[in-house]
């Protein structure tokens, strides 16, 4: 069974930074594109990062491009996201999530592609 367990979440002042962890269960880890979504109340789900087995290929959406980090361990099965220079509109909730099996080194962007997620983890920034 396929278990993903986002860790890390919480409430930041604007400007400040969180790091937001994933563990991987029941997966082969190594080649498995994952990918960080995020949900504000109201929206659709948005990509946020995906980053493909190998890290070879990563892409960012657009609002969050030099601020956020994404990276992976596949020694150990986890996956992080760096949040630095936070701002209000980054408050969702963050999404860990992985591809169905092996669909090579790619990285797509579309939540409809993302077989498994995780619970969520609220991420809250004030002004």
């Amino acid at each position: 069974q396929v278990q993903l367990v986002e860790s890390g979440g919480g409430l930041v002042q604007a400007g400040g930074s969180l790091r937001l962890s994933c563990a991987a269960f029941g997966l082969t880890f190594n080649n498995r594109t994952m990918g960080w979504f995020r949900q504000a109340p109201g929206k659709d789900h948005e990509m946020v990062a995906t980053i493909s087995p190998t890290g070879g290929s990563i892409y960012y959406t657009i609002s969050v491009k030099g601020r956020f980090t994404v990276s992976r361990d596949n020694a150990k099965n986890t996956m992080s996201l760096q949040m630095n220079s936070l701002k209000p509109e980054d408050t969702a909730v963050y999404y860990c999530t992985a591809r169905g099996t092996d669909y090579g080194d790619d990285a797509p962007g579309s939540p409809t592609q993302y077989t498994y997620w995780g619970q969520g983890t609220q991420v809250t920034v004030s002004s």
